[in-house]
């Protein structure tokens, strides 16, 4: 369901299948427990096409909000244009704000960036 490496110090997650209505919580536990182990300074969640649903949006948003009480920056690639849509109307900007990207390494690249200026 996900994969997960380090990229210019960068925590990056990959969703690869969209993990259903059955499955949004244990997907929500298996990515804040890996951001919980690293506390890297910077996550990046990538999308891959099939994860790119609706139904992944909520889990997405609760990651936002995890990673504003860790003051960590966070971003989301995908290619997946609708699904970046639903991300950007409904992200929480009462916290650390959430960058969407289309391309990862553009979203990679500009987490590490913020992170060495953080």
């Amino acid at each position: 369901m996900l994969s997960h490496a380090f990229e210019q110090g960068v925590l990056v997650i990959t969703v690869h299948d969209d993990p259903g209505a059955g499955g949004r919580a244990s997907l929500l536990a298996r990515i804040s427990d890996l951001i919980q182990a690293f506390r890297p300074a910077s996550v990046v969640i990538v999308l891959d096409e099939p994860a790119a649903r609706a139904s992944i949006a909520g889990v997405i948003l609760r990651v936002q909000r995890l990673c504003s009480r860790l003051g960590l920056l966070m971003s989301v690639a995908t290619h997946n244009a609708p699904a970046r849509h639903r991300l950007e109307a409904a992200a929480d900007e009462s916290g650390t704000s959430l960058v969407i990207h289309a391309r990862i390494d553009a979203a990679i690249a500009g987490a590490a960036a913020l992170s060495m200026a953080a």
